[in-house]
């Protein structure tokens, strides 16, 4: 099944969650948000939330500066 994360497309199995998107991009999910079809997704329900065909996951992360 294709996703759309980040903006680029890629191949994820059936009943991927949010959670196991987050976890293919990064081992560190602190400072991490995440929208599903520009809705955000709670951290709470990541792991029981699955990404559809052709669903657009944006995962973000929060950058401090000054």
């Amino acid at each position: 099944m294709d996703v759309i994360i980040n903006g680029e497309r890629r191949a994820v199995p059936p009943r991927t969650t949010v959670e196991e998107v987050v976890r293919s991009l990064t081992h560190r999910p602190a400072g991490i948000a995440v929208a599903l079809n520009d809705e955000v997704v709670p951290k709470a329900g990541w792991a029981t939330t699955e990404v559809g065909e052709d669903d657009r996951v944006d995962v973000l992360t929060a950058v401090q500066g000054g």
